[in-house]
């Protein structure tokens, strides 16, 4: 062989493998497990077999038409299980040893709601492999007064977003969105219907001899040192010793005294005093 066969050979081959993986990109990603609903666009490929690829949408009854073999049922198979379905009924009398693959294309029979401190609160596609993280950004990400943890609240046949509290017999899923922000996983795995809500922090009002008194969202733990950090520090004229927290319990408003490193609680007035001299 020549050398300038072989390189034509060589070019060939790149060429060749850039086409498949072009091929391979456009595929959406398909999630074996996912359950196939009415609505959803499913993307299925027979190998060596052009002409009856293609995309089908799922219609109102679950099924759609396929060449050849006419209705299918799709709704309640998952991606794995319509394969196997497609791959019987082809191998019966149409196609030897058919090979199928079923990709969704777009996702539109399950979906989630993703509720209170978000920015873009909503309806969204539960796409097959969605995570927590990728439902909050669907949600345009959390506010600056989100709480430290995320609700998710699942019930049986949910029609729309359900809040806490609202279905006694609901079950709720609590997920500390700073291990979600640390990259730490997590095993919980979205469903139909469900519920991702986000509680708004608690709130304390910083006041006297601070450099930006006024309200503050406060996350769990949050100790008086840091409600003073936020406030922007004390002033040159605060009392470091006279530093105390009004506080409702029981319905009457307390006094209490407190140290830098002491909690404070959500509702919590922290006054810092004007020092004597």
């Amino acid at each position: 062989m020549t050398v300038r066969a072989s390189r034509v050979l060589r070019l060939i081959a790149i060429v060749l493998l850039g086409g498949v993986a072009l091929a391979a990109q456009s595929q959406p990603p398909a999630d074996s497990n996912y359950v196939i609903g009415s609505g959803d666009r499913l993307r299925i490929a027979i190998w060596n077999q052009a002409n009856v690829s293609g995309d089908y949408a799922v219609d109102g009854d679950g099924s759609f038409t396929f060449p050849l073999i006419g209705r299918v049922v799709a709704n309640g198979l998952t991606v794995s299980g319509l394969e196997g379905e497609l791959r019987r009924r082809l191998a019966d009398g149409y196609y030897r040893n058919p090979q199928v693959t079923v990709a969704i294309a777009e996702y539109r029979s399950q979906r989630i709601y993703v509720m209170g401190a978000v920015r873009t609160p909503g309806t969204h596609p539960l796409t097959g492999t969605m995570s927590l993280i990728e439902a909050l950004s669907r949600g345009g990400s959390t506010t600056a007064d989100a709480a430290d943890q995320v609700l998710i609240i699942r019930t049986p046949n949910a029609q729309g977003p359900v809040l806490p509290g609202e279905d006694a017999a609901a079950s709720v899923v609590r997920v500390d969105l700073r291990q979600l922000n640390g990259g730490q996983p997590t095993d919980v795995r979205l469903q139909d219907g469900d519920t991702v809500f986000v509680p708004r922090a608690g709130t304390i009002y910083v006041y006297g001899e601070v450099r930006r008194p006024g309200n503050y969202p406060i996350p769990e733990g949050t100790t008086i040192r840091q409600a003073l950090s936020l406030a922007g520090g004390k002033t040159e004229f605060g009392a470091d010793n006279r530093i105390h927290v009004l506080r409702v319990v029981a319905g009457q408003e307390q006094e209490i005294k407190v140290k830098l490193n002491d909690r404070v609680e959500a509702g919590d007035t922290v006054v810092v005093p004007e020092r004597f001299f």
